[in-house]
């Protein structure tokens, strides 16, 4: 487990915002949250073969064609405002953090598929038995509180796990 003593300090600036001074965790860093259902709608782009090639780079293997939603508990929210801000989705400083791994976006007949930020992680229900994985983070993603999880196995059959059960996230 993380150790959440560890913090830095990290400032950050929301477009429209006040600034915002808050304690962020040093890494390794941990996420913890529970599996919830997404829109269903994750395959569509992540049966991409321009984003098959890039989550290669990333997992060295091909990604399940769908993401496993993790709302995350209010404990991980600032850590997961890290990779935000690592990702460009959120301005702010932050000296520490984990590699990130840009996938590019393109177009397709007149079709725009987005970029997203990943970020390479193992994830684990019971944190014994560990899967490696990526937290991804599309570019256009409404998600603020919830951090969507690639791998090269279906997670909610390999872990197993179901909507409603914890989840642990180390990033790495």
């Amino acid at each position: 487990m993380a150790n959440f003593n560890r913090r830095s300090n990290v400032y950050v600036m929301k477009e429209n915002a006040e600034p915002y001074e808050g304690d962020f965790f040093d890494f390794p860093m941990e996420l913890r949250g529970e599996v919830s259902s997404g829109l269903g709608r994750a395959h569509i782009f992540m049966a991409q073969k321009h984003y098959q090639d890039q989550f290669k780079a990333v997992l060295e293997n091909s990604a399940w064609p769908g993401t496993l939603n993790v709302d995350l508990f209010q404990d991980s929210v600032d850590g997961y405002n890290i990779l935000r801000i690592i990702s460009g989705l959120d301005k702010g400083n932050s000296q520490d953090g984990p590699e990130s791994h840009r996938i590019h976006g393109f177009e397709r007949d007149g079709r725009s598929f987005g970029g997203a930020t990943a970020f390479r992680a193992r994830i684990s229900k019971e944190g014994e038995k560990w899967i490696d994985c990526a937290v991804l983070i599309p570019d256009l993603t409404r998600h603020v509180k919830t951090a969507e999880i690639i791998s090269p196995s279906f997670l909610r059959e390999s872990m197993p796990c179901k909507d409603g059960e914890e989840i642990y996230i180390n990033l790495i």
